[in-house]
């Protein structure tokens, strides 16, 4: 199962899946070597085979956009969302995200980097092996850095391929409330040396109310751009600011979230080529109503991600197929729109669409074997893992261990 366009699946492209009947993949010093019906790779010598019938095989899952390095945990809030209070609202209260930075503040490098190990494992499980992180529970210099290079760790030290994001702009902390504009260029005075170091890929902000407006998030982003990072945007999660005219305007590679994206920011971001990446799960647990415009978006021509949003207040789970069956039920996408979401379009939200996302001679064996009959099954049976083995550049990383009587 893969797709034969190359860039991002846009539009009504995204209803085009190819899947291969009995079809098989064959694999050399972690690459694939080649990939089709099983017929016309039986003149290969193989050392292993592999006997995938009556199941399913995909590229490795890819996750754009995940805040997987934190600390402490907020359980306690679930309370509070039960009494009605809104995201803003605990936030107001020095809850939310103000709680995580205080608890990340004060978590060792050594515990973060073995907390987030723990999240980076179960991810995998799941069957993603590709992942974007982002830091932005520090707001200060030194617990940002903090962040970053546990990532740099990460990246070092595990099979996963991460891709890290700097989010010190992510909301305001309690010693800068009223200082955004100050906040904003100690974050940006920042760039220089996560450059230098390659801490980071990307830039992103939260471009939202009581957070960043879209002119401090503009002037903030052009920095960025100047300093040589590609830009991201968590653009109109609730309220419609104008984030995704801002994704278009300095042609970021993604806008995030998108539930207030107004008529014109999604004509805009399709034609600039801007991915919508949408997070399902973060509407899902802070029990809206509304929901990201998907099939708007690729009606206009745009091209759609999926991600967890993986973080400790807002979307706390790491299964990437649970959001699968979240953006059939309440963002209507279709199974094909919704594979190529967690794929090829994720791959290139991320700048990996080059090497991840797809099956194609050349490119790493990122290859997931499923326990589902056909590709519709996935997120159909919601809230389960259907993972049957995981292999990263051709070696098992994962594999199902089956109840023993």
């Amino acid at each position: 199962m893969d797709s034969d366009v190359d860039g991002p699946v846009k539009g009504k492209d995204m209803q085009k899946l190819t899947v291969i009947e009995n079809g098989a993949v064959a694999v050399k010093d972690g690459k694939v070597i080649a990939a089709g019906k099983e017929e016309e790779l039986k003149d290969i010598e193989a050392v292993e085979k592999i006997d995938c019938e009556g199941k399913l095989v995909t590229p490795g899952l890819v996750e754009p956009h995940t805040h997987l390095v934190f600390g402490g945990s907020r359980e306690h809030e679930m309370a509070l969302k039960q009494q009605g209070a809104s995201y803003l609202e605990i936030l107001e209260q020095g809850g939310g995200i103000l709680s995580t930075v205080r608890a990340t503040r004060e978590t060792s490098y050594e515990d973060l980097v073995e907390k987030a190990k723990f999240h980076l494992e179960r991810m995998m499980s799941y069957g993603v092996t590709t992942m974007e992180a982002k830091s932005g529970y520090g707001l200060d210099v030194d617990t940002e850095m903090k962040q970053l290079k546990v990532v740099q760790q990460l990246q070092k030290e595990s099979k996963m391929d991460i891709v890290s994001t700097f989010l010190g702009a992510h909301a305001i902390p309690e010693e800068r409330k009223g200082e955004p504009e100050k906040f904003l260029d100690e974050m940006a005075a920042m760039f220089p040396e996560i450059k230098e170091k390659g801490l980071a890929e990307f830039v992103d902000i939260f471009c939202e109310t009581g957070v960043f407006s879209v002119e401090q998030s503009r002037d903030f982003l052009k920095k960025a751009k100047e300093a040589g990072f590609r830009v991201k945007i968590h653009a109109d999660e609730i309220d419609p600011l104008g984030g995704a005219e801002l994704a278009a305007d300095l042609g970021a590679i993604s806008g995030d979230h998108l539930v207030g994206a107004s008529d014109e920011g999604i004509r805009r971001m399709a034609e600039e080529g801007v991915i919508a990446d949408l997070l399902p799960g973060t509407s899902f647990y802070l029990g809206k109503k509304s929901h990201a415009r998907a099939r708007d978006m690729i009606k206009a021509g745009g091209a759609v991600a999926l991600s967890t949003d993986f973080n400790p207040g807002s979307s706390v789970t790491e299964n990437l197929q649970m959001i699968m069956s979240l953006a059939a039920l309440n963002l209507k996408m279709t199974p094909e729109e919704i594979w190529h979401a967690v794929t090829v379009n994720s791959a290139h939200a991320i700048g990996r669409g080059e090497t991840a996302g797809k099956i194609a001679p050349g490119r790493k064996a990122d290859l997931v074997i499923w326990d589902a009959p056909n590709y519709l099954y996935i997120p159909y049976h919601y809230g389960v893992n259907h993972v049957n083995t995981v292999y990263k550049a051709g070696e098992k990383l994962y594999e199902r261990s089956g109840i023993r009587g």
